[in-house]
């Protein structure tokens, strides 16, 4: 795939996976830039191609009372600072057909939410921005069914679509990836496995959706070994008080030596 779509982005040519990675929602500029500067750190280390993610809103929420963002121009303007700060690109997601050119002047991807992905104004308002499109597929989608998604944002005169694969719901209260997906979607598009979301349990009677992230290795390594072609994983540095998705999120502590692990794998797959 080519990464040189991507501006500012680094080390394409170390034959790993791609990264998208950092916090859930931006809280705040201070722990967006502590996330982004250790990510980073781990990245150039180990040559792994790095995109810092953060949502600038949150839409889908359980409760009405559940934490949404700080401000729509605040947090875009932290995702900008973070950019031009460590010279990385971002990715953000965006949830109304509004959302796309504003988001677009501050980030390099635009990412389309799982419950959203069917959206056609959405899809198409975001692909005719010219950036890249991360669609995520719904929880209630098929993998074959995401060539449709793809094919919206061709139709609107881009081929600068990801498909992110984050689970299909099986049950009520949990995610199962079925990571036969992964190849037949990459006949699509270049494909992401979202660890994290993966591992969510959702609609939880509380409100608050919980998480298995003792699991994230487990359904990381996997997805390296199907020659998935990024991961996305959301990390914090206290994710007990994370503001969004906490239950599931990686402790930032424990990213080094998970992607160590990771591309470990990945070099000894591509010698096969």
């Amino acid at each position: 795939m080519d990464l040189s779509l991507i501006p500012n982005i680094k080390h394409t040519n170390s034959n790993n996976f791609f990264l998208l990675a950092g916090p859930c929602a931006i809280e705040s500029e201070e722990m967006a830039l502590r996330i982004a500067e250790k990510v980073i750190t781990i990245t150039n280390k180990l040559e792994i191609p790095y995109i810092f993610k953060g949502s600038f809103k949150k839409a889908n929420r359980s409760r009405i009372d559940s934490f949404t963002g700080i401000g729509d121009e605040k947090a875009l303007k932290i995702l900008r600072k973070v950019s031009e700060t460590f010279n990385v690109p971002t990715v953000t997601d965006i949830h109304e057909v509004s959302d796309a050119i504003k988001a677009a002047a501050y980030v390099d991807i635009l990412q389309i939410p799982a419950f959203l992905v069917r959206q056609t104004d959405l899809v198409v308002a975001a692909a005719k921005t010219g950036k890249v499109v991360n669609l995520k597929k719904g929880q209630f989608m098929s993998p074959a069914a995401m060539k449709h998604a793809v094919q919206k944002v061709k139709d609107a005169g881009s081929n600068k679509a990801w498909i992110t694969d984050r689970g299909t719901m099986f049950g009520y209260q949990d995610m199962i990836v079925d990571f036969r997906g992964i190849p037949e979607m990459r006949e699509f598009a270049p494909t992401i496995l979202d660890v994290t979301h993966s591992l969510q349990q959702p609609n939880q009677t509380a409100g608050v959706t919980g998480g298995r992230p003792e699991m994230i290795e487990t359904i990381a390594r996997a997805g390296v070994v199907n020659n998935v072609d990024g991961l996305f994983i959301e990390t914090h540095f206290d994710p007990a008080n994370a503001k969004s998705d906490g239950a599931n999120m990686l402790h930032l502590d424990n990213l080094e030596s998970l992607l160590t692990n990771l591309v470990a794998i990945r070099k000894t797959i591509n010698n096969l």
